[in-house]
């Protein structure tokens, strides 16, 4: 029997809610570094990610020396 792969990504912060994660994945952005060309708007406009989100991946992308485009 296959194992199913796991959502979340090492590089999305811990708590980062289920949902969330899904919206990311579903957009097919699976690191920080694929998050860091879109901007903050368009991600937040995403089903699933909620202010919470933002502020866990943004302060994420602030610890590799990233930010959201256009930030």
């Amino acid at each position: 029997m296959k194992e199913k792969k796991k959502i979340e990504d090492e590089n999305f912060p811990k708590g980062l809610a289920a949902p969330a994660l899904r919206a990311l994945a579903n957009h097919g952005i699976h690191s920080l570094q694929q998050l860091s060309k879109y901007s903050k708007k368009e991600i937040a406009e995403l089903h699933g990610i909620g202010k919470n989100a933002i502020l866990l991946l943004r302060k994420s992308l602030k610890e590799i020396g990233k930010d959201f485009k256009g930030s």
